[in-house]
């Protein structure tokens, strides 16, 4: 019998068709490499959840195939996920040192002490039996980013990981251009590539345009500074810091995540503190404003952030006071709007003077805009491409560049989430699907949390609830007392008493008919009351509070 020839499988697991959750595995043979461990935040409907998940059912089913997790670089949409994926999938995890030192903080968090972790540096390669795995330095708005190539005996799969084209990187780190243009020389199978910004034409701008602005606003503050901006943004964070020093300032640091990243840079080498630069959030006090400048996290308006709770008056260390100066130095991501607005309008009203991205060049985004993908496009010169990381615009959009600059259209795959990409040395083909999808985290909870869970806090969240207790005789069957009625959500019981005790006259009629034809079943009793008091509220309020009917037996 002849073996049919190993194919090539490709298999997104997450940061398709949605913004974070990046997860992808590609498979040959019997191993399974997976590209970064993501998590999303939860969308408005998403009541109570605090973060989304990839599921890995996949994953899991073939668990003795997994060699390892390699990561691109340390944000959360890419190592998020992490603590809870090795809770039940212990394999080796490979990133580079400021990738790693984050990592550690987060399995620290969550009590995983027996994970191997592998720094690497790039232009390191980690040798499997049936593939190799390149790292490639990249650029992006964190230090430490990478690509990652993949090679295999039918050719080379790219990943460009989140990049942007910087030629004046804050750490001098350019991309390496000779090694992806190497590559594509030899020649590229298949690339994966950040689709984040393909909406925006140009060239995204350094990030060293944002240190001259900064400069302008330092040199001209009079009072307290507080900058926001994202905890990850390291190379930001610098810049902060190279301003305050510049005019004498001393810096402190609110928020856990910005003490944590600021904490494991600083050791790593990755942030260049001045001696004595940085003091407590706790001695503020011991210094005028004009002499402070604050780093904080809540550059998305995020209700539980630092900034958040500045603006609300409910920070224990600091209050927002008339004339400090609040730069928010970040774009507020797509759905965050509504809360950066609302945190802009809360320190404006508490006299703070306050400077964001529609005012100033004070950010820049860390993703390739079309002219840097059509560079990265011509450099790797893929045989087949994949759009990633972006909505379905996004990757329609991406994949229609590649079909601009030449690529025929039947080599370019817009999947979703689950897909199966199967490849040979001569074609590529959709192969089906794997499950897939999110897996919801609530509290301690991970997964207990599905669809008919939420759509009941969606009905609780917008009709309210309404409790009927009552006890029934054992023998008879007949009602002994109550009806009970408890509202919460739904009316204020003591100014609808009218309401009340009209719905507790058509339980009791409910159950009188229950009694008079000899119904005893719980279930048909409790459905009896559910139906006539949904009727009758729904007539009086035009509105379906859940129902939940209690009976005892006595």
């Amino acid at each position: 019998m002849v073996r049919k020839p190993a194919k090539l499988k490709v298999i997104p697991l997450g940061g398709l068709n949605e913004i974070g959750k990046n997860m992808t595995a590609i498979e040959y043979k019997d191993e399974i490499i997976v590209i970064d461990c993501g998590l999303s935040f939860p969308e408005d409907e998403m009541l109570g959840i605090d973060i989304v998940i990839p599921d890995i059912t996949y994953l899991l089913k073939n668990r003795d195939k997994v060699k390892g997790i390699f990561l691109t670089h340390g944000h959360e949409d890419h190592i998020g996920a992490l603590p809870y994926v090795l809770k039940k999938l212990n394999v080796p995890i490979y990133g580079t040192k400021l990738t790693i030192g984050l990592v550690e903080v987060k399995l620290k968090e969550h009590k995983l002490n027996n994970v191997k972790l592998n720094r690497v540096k790039p232009k390191d390669k980690i040798s499997l039996n049936f593939m190799e795995v390149e790292f490639i330095k990249a650029t992006h708005s964190i230090p430490d980013a990478c690509s990652i190539a993949i090679h295999t005996e039918l050719g080379t799969i790219f990943h460009t990981g989140d990049f942007k084209v910087d030629y004046t990187p804050i750490d001098g780190d350019v991309m390496d251009f000779h090694r992806i243009a190497e590559l594509g020389k030899k020649g590229v199978l298949l690339m994966l590539a950040d689709s984040t910004n393909v909406e925006r034409s140009g060239y995204a701008m350094s990030e060293r345009t944002v240190g001259s602005s900064l400069d302008d606003i330092f040199s001209n503050a009079k009072r307290r500074i507080i900058v926001a901006t994202f905890a990850s943004n390291i190379h930001r964070v610098q810049q902060i810091i190279n301003a305050a020093y510049k005019y004498n300032k001393k810096i402190a640091v609110s928020g856990r995540s910005m003490v944590n990243v600021v904490n494991v840079a600083s050791d790593l080498g990755y942030l260049t503190l001045p001696e004595d630069i940085l003091i407590d959030l706790n001695e503020i006090n011991n210094y005028s404003h004009d002499e402070l400048v604050i780093i904080t996290t809540g550059s998305q308006g995020e209700p539980m952030s630092a900034l958040s709770r500045m603006a609300a008056s409910e920070h224990r260390k600091m209050e927002i006071e008339p004339g400090d100066l609040v730069v928010i130095s970040a774009h507020a991501i797509p759905g965050n709007e509504k809360t950066v607005s609302k945190v802009i309008n809360q320190l404006f009203e508490k006299g703070a003077e306050v400077i964001y991205d529609d005012l100033a060049d004070i950010h820049v985004s860390g993703h390739a805009c079309q002219e840097e993908l059509k560079l990265m496009h011509r450099l790797v010169n893929p045989k087949y491409f994949i759009p990633v990381h972006g909505e379905y615009r996004h990757l329609k959009q991406h994949a229609e560049l590649a079909a601009s600059l030449g690529m025929p259209k039947q080599n370019i795959f817009t999947i979703t989430t689950g897909s199966v990409v199967e490849f040979d040395r001569n074609s590529a083909r959709v192969a089906g699907h794997v499950p897939s999808g999110n897996i919801l985290v609530d509290g301690l909870g991970v997964g207990d949390v599905g669809n008919i869970v939420l759509r009941d806090r969606k009905h609780l969240s917008e009709d309210g609830l309404m409790v009927v207790v009552v006890t029934i005789a054992k023998e008879n069957g007949k009602v002994i007392s109550g009806p009970d009625i408890i509202s919460r959500g739904f009316v204020y019981v003591r100014e609808s008493e009218d309401l009340i005790e009209k719905a507790k006259v058509v339980v009791r009629e409910a159950l009188t008919q229950c009694e008079n034809r000899q119904i005893r079943e719980w279930a048909y009793l409790k459905n009896a009351i559910k139906d006539e008091l949904k009727n009758y509220l729904y007539e009086r309020t035009k509105r379906n509070p859940m129902i939940l009917p209690i009976i005892m037996e006595v």
